[in-house]
């Protein structure tokens, strides 16, 4: 994600509650929504970089490898919840290649015309144009959800000739 996300690093963001049954009530999605479309918190993340998702259990646009929702990610087979995957993410340029356990699953384009349209307000924005360069976060998505990274590391990328 681009330097903008240095504004918001000291920054309060958008809070909501789930209700007793874990779902947030239409007050709150309201909120979560607002700041989405505003840009503010963590949505400024969402809307001016990108998302590589981890979750095998989804379609091929929000599954693990996907661009989530910028591209469509190949199936891979399932894995226990305890068992590793490897992910390697390279971005050259507009270039962005997503490779697990050392297949393939997505190739994405920034600058290429078949982006796939936006459907719902979680997903990104396609009008801002992502960096080339700039900062790496790590997320999980809710307070319950556990996720553990067992190595995180970035690399520059040799010169071509």
């Amino acid at each position: 994600m681009d330097d903008g996300i240095l504004d918001w690093a000291k920054k309060e963001s958008v809070a909501v509650k789930r209700e007793a049954n874990g779902k947030l009530s239409q007050e709150m999605l309201k909120k979560l929504m607002d700041a989405s479309e505003r840009e503010e918190g963590v949505w400024y993340a969402v809307h001016h970089g990108y998302e590589v998702q981890i979750m095998d259990d989804a379609d091929a646009a929000h599954r693990t490898g996907a661009l989530y929702s910028l591209t469509k990610a190949a199936a891979l087979p399932n894995l226990a919840a305890e068992q590793w995957r490897t992910m390697i993410i390279t971005l050259h340029g507009d270039l962005v290649r997503v490779d697990v356990d050392g297949q393939r699953v997505s190739d994405f384009d920034s600058a290429a015309a078949d982006v796939l349209p936006r459907k719902n307000w979680t997903e990104p924005k396609r009008e801002p144009q992502r960096p080339q360069v700039g900062y790496i976060g790590l997320q999980n998505h809710d307070p319950g959800d556990v996720v553990y990274f067992k190595e995180v590391s970035v690399r520059t990328l040799p010169a071509k000739p």
